[in-house]
């Protein structure tokens, strides 16, 4: 692909145009576009095992009736991905049930298990609002048509999800054991909220996602959509996080070191000991303590079918 044909289409797409075959695409955003949608896959479909840890401990049935609608719409999430992916020339068989565990692109908080229904809270709160973030943006940028149109169904549900959270958190600050339940859980999961947006902005490589406009904003101006709205949920609900807003400067300040090292065993922040964005990347490859049981936990069912249908044959 010549420099020329590249800069074609940006200029294309800044203009609104929309790309809605491969014939629309170049080599670049068509890669782009792809390492995109298996991030926003893989996301979605991984938050499955890591609810259905404390599905059980729904404290009423129905609390339980709604943990199943919001773990249906991430499967459905998933699956429009996928499809998505499929349509690209894409083998969705192969990736999703034949890939490596540490291969898989969901944010690392999801390689963890929850612990109470109350961190089950937390996460509707603060991960699928990160979710909402990133998808609602790309509802109101992408240049993918189809795309596009899909998240309109994507962004009501995303939202449906955080506002149970939110629910789930009001009613733990209520009672002292939950309150407990709740500072703990906001103490390791605020910090992984803000990895799912990425590298800082002038540490990222890679500038076709906003070239092509498959998003709209930079991974900073996201991180602090989610603070603008994360942060005085929080606070109105009288629950302290480590962030604030700052007049002078115009934005959300965090009060403590972004990133910072992370105790992987005891599932905790060290706040008082700065790290680096590359050992940050590096945890992630690395990937967490659930990593292989949650996956193998979606690959199982495809392989015990494809045993069967093998001793039928």
């Amino acid at each position: 692909m010549s420099l020329s044909e590249k800069n074609v289409l940006i200029e294309k797409v800044q203009k609104g145009f929309v790309v809605e075959t491969l014939g629309d695409m170049n080599e670049e955003y068509l890669k782009a576009l792809k390492q995109t949608l298996v991030i926003v896959g893989d996301t979605e479909l991984m938050s499955v095992p890591t609810l259905l840890t404390v599905y059980k401990e729904a404290p009423t049935l129905n609390s339980k009736i709604t943990a199943l609608a919001i773990l249906q719409d991430e499967i459905g999430h998933a699956h429009i991905a996928y499809r998505l992916l499929a349509d690209l020339g894409v083998d969705t068989e192969e990736l999703v049930y034949q890939r490596k565990e540490n291969k898989w692109k969901n944010p690392y908080a999801f390689d963890f298990p929850l612990s109470n229904w109350v961190e089950l809270g937390v996460f509707n709160a603060f991960f699928d609002r990160a979710g909402y973030t990133l998808l609602g943006d790309a509802f109101e940028y992408t240049s993918y048509g189809p795309w596009k149109r899909a998240l309109v169904k994507v962004d009501k549900e995303e939202l449906f999800h955080l506002r149970n959270g939110e629910i789930i958190m009001r009613k733990a600050m209520e009672k002292e054991e939950t309150r407990e339940q709740l500072k703990h859980a906001v103490e390791w999961m605020f910090p992984m909220a803000l990895e799912f947006f990425g590298v800082a902005d002038e540490l990222k490589s890679r500038s076709a996602q906003l070239d092509y406009r498959l998003k709209g904003k930079s991974n900073d101006e996201l991180r602090q959509k989610w603070l603008s709205t994360a942060v005085p949920f929080c606070e109105s609900i009288g629950l302290k996080v480590p962030a604030h807003y700052d007049k002078e400067k115009n934005k959300y300040v965090l009060d403590f070191p972004f990133p910072c090292k992370f105790d992987v065993k005891n599932k905790k922040w060290l706040f008082d000991q700065p790290d680096t964005w590359d050992n940050m990347i590096a945890r992630f490859k690395q990937r967490g303590p659930k990593n292989r049981e949650f996956v193998k936990r979606i690959q199982q069912g495809y392989h015990y079918m494809k045993a069967l249908r093998e001793e039928v044959v």
